[in-house]
């Protein structure tokens, strides 16, 4: 007997005082209303309903059965919604400013085919961190040194001129004598570079080089740090994907060719199989987002 389908019958019929009304209501026949009440009944041990041509009343027992039964129907409708809940519950990702909307559709696409519904939330190092660590997000791709890196981004510099071949050298920004009084050319650095590993040992070729210290500088957003490159024709410090969608001539940075971005992916506290899961079914999507290869 399905005790969930019988106690649903009969609190349909109770509540209509009618088998053909109840049966309806409840989107069965009234034969199968019929028999699931009987069942329930020699499960229960006593009579329910006391059945006449046109109506069907309660029992003195029916009576104290009918909160119970009725509970448990409203229980077992709860337990379905709340099912279908949990297997359409979004995945919260925190991802890096840098990911495209193209690489984040597909990464979304590639795992909706994978059976997971994926919430990507852009921020920057610092944030993504916070997510994670609050339990705010499922997991994050986190801003690793590359030697601790699942993914590794190369950086060069970006300009909106073509320099030709061969890599870009910081110590070609420094300005000369004659160039006191003019705006020197800047390094400009996006917030997800503002990063120990990667903005330390720029700052330090900086000096090396002879690099004015405001030189190389933290820009509030990409779109900016591309405006004054196209604008006021400075560097980009980026990866060759990011130079390719902004139009910009990228190189390698030629006292630092090794300079790059490194990644790993990150759970939440009790979310280690969610962020498993999403390295296993979209590991190629990841590395789009990223930049970094397959």
């Amino acid at each position: 007997m399905d005790l969930v389908a019988a106690c649903r019958a009969f609190v349909s019929v109770s509540e209509r005082g009618s088998f053909t009304v109840g049966a309806a209501a409840a989107g069965m026949a009234q034969s199968v209303a019929s028999r699931r009440v009987a069942a329930l009944e020699r499960h229960l041990g006593g009579r329910l309903l006391e059945r006449s041509a046109r109506t069907a009343g309660l029992t003195p027992f029916g009576r104290d059965m009918l909160p119970l039964t009725r509970r448990l129907v409203e229980l077992a409708d709860r337990l379905e919604q709340e099912a279908e809940t949990a297997r359409d519950r979004p995945l919260r990702l925190a991802v890096p400013l840098t990911c495209s909307p193209a690489a984040l559709a597909r990464l979304i696409a590639e795992a909706h085919r994978a059976g997971i519904p994926l919430d990507p939330r852009p921020g920057a190092p610092a944030e993504r961190a916070d997510l994670v660590a609050s339990g705010e997000v499922h997991g994050a791709l986190l801003a690793v040194p590359p030697g601790e890196a699942e993914w590794r981004v190369p950086l060069g510099l970006a300009v909106a001129d073509d320099p030709g071949g061969g890599p870009l050298w910081l110590d070609t920004l420094r300005p000369g004598r004659a160039d006191r009084e003019r705006r020197p050319r800047h390094v400009r650095v996006q917030p997800e570079d503002d990063v120990l590993h990667v903005r330390d040992p720029l700052a330090r070729l900086g000096d090396a080089v002879g690099l004015r210290p405001a030189q190389v500088a933290v820009a509030r957003t990409q779109a900016a740090a591309a405006a004054d490159v196209l604008g006021r024709g400075d560097a980009l410090l980026c990866s060759p994907g990011e130079a390719a969608e902004l139009r910009l001539h990228w190189r390698a940075l030629g006292e630092s060719p090794g300079l790059a971005r490194g990644f790993t992916l990150a759970a939440a506290q009790d979310a280690d199989d969610d962020a498993a899961r999403v390295r296993l079914a979209c590991a190629r999507a990841l590395a789009r987002c990223l930049g970094a290869a397959a």
